[in-house]
């Protein structure tokens, strides 16, 4: 599953076939790793709104993506079927994002274990991951809470 996501032609598909307005936004994977996941979102025309900087649903495009990418492979290896859907999103904004911004997520190892537990049990666990957006100078333009929720399949 990581390779197919990290193959940027098997990605660029997916998007256009699952999520389709991600594709269109031009959401990218720099990073999907056993630590965390990088999604770079581009500047421009696709993503922008009416004050010339980057519209607050692209970054939360890009900020589900950042902790739903690792969540994806993590389910796919996990020792039963685990169905895993978005619960809730929280944001704070700090700073303009004029161009492209990277959103990082570093906490798989969290995120793990929440689905580790909703494999073993019938109980739905909830876990929530932080994003953090930067601009593409390096400052901390966004942070975002993505709740997850994680249950075994019967």
């Amino acid at each position: 599953m990581r390779r197919r996501l990290l193959n940027p032609w098997m990605f660029r598909a997916y998007l256009v076939g699952r999520l389709p307005l991600a594709a269109a936004a031009g959401l990218r994977l720099r990073r999907l790793d056993e630590t965390g996941c990088d999604v770079w979102l581009p500047g421009g025309w696709r993503t922008r709104n009416p004050f010339a900087s980057t519209y607050f649903a692209a970054q939360a495009m890009a900020a589900e993506m950042s902790t739903g990418a690792p969540a994806s492979v993590v389910v796919a290896s996990a020792p039963a079927s685990v169905a895993f859907i978005l619960r809730g999103i929280r944001a704070t904004f700090t700073k303009r994002i004029v161009g492209g911004s990277l959103f990082t997520f570093d906490d798989v190892a969290g995120l793990r274990a929440a689905v580790d537990r909703a494999a073993s049990g019938p109980e739905e666990q909830a876990y929530t991951g932080h994003s953090t957006g930067r601009t593409a100078e390096g400052e901390v333009a966004a942070e975002f809470d993505v709740t997850w929720s994680f249950k075994r399949r019967r």
